[in-house]
């Protein structure tokens, strides 16, 4: 059922808080860094790391509350960029470069989400996977 805390007279929330260690007090500062755009038709999933790809932060539209079909809507890729975007600023994040890959809707909405807090773009690029004549395709339906 979970740990139980005691706090002994005297001692405030701040000491017992303060007990977590140094990981929670450190914070990293970045200048560039490459964001990771990943949109499919259900989701729109962003991933900002430095340079050498070590993942700073990350979100999606299905973990800012969104649901069902509109997980994949244009205006939640907006918002999933919006929020990147504030914890890119605590991190003292100026430049970036956006890595796209995917065909959903929220690719480009969710870049504009992004940088109108006042990032700027050094590139853009397009990862999104083609197959070389993969595999077969499902049979034609017969309605």
């Amino acid at each position: 059922m979970g740990k139980k805390r005691i706090v002994v007279k005297g001692e405030t929330e701040s000491a017992v808080g303060a007990a977590k260690g140094p990981a929670f007090a450190k914070r990293r500062t970045v200048d560039r860094a490459v964001l990771y755009v990943e949109a499919t038709y259900n989701n729109t999933r962003l991933t900002l790391a430095d340079e050498r790809g070590n993942v700073l932060a990350g979100s999606s539209s299905g973990a800012l509350g969104f649901q069902g079909a509109k997980k994949g809507t244009p205006f939640a890729a907006a918002k999933v960029g919006e929020a990147i975007a504030a914890k890119a600023q605590a991190m003292g994040i100026r430049e970036v470069s956006v890595v796209v890959k995917g065909v959903g809707s929220g690719r480009e909405s969710s870049i504009r989400g992004f940088v109108n807090k006042g990032f700027s773009v050094t590139s853009i690029r397009d990862a999104t996977p083609v197959p070389h004549n993969g595999p077969r395709p499902p049979r034609a339906r017969r309605v």
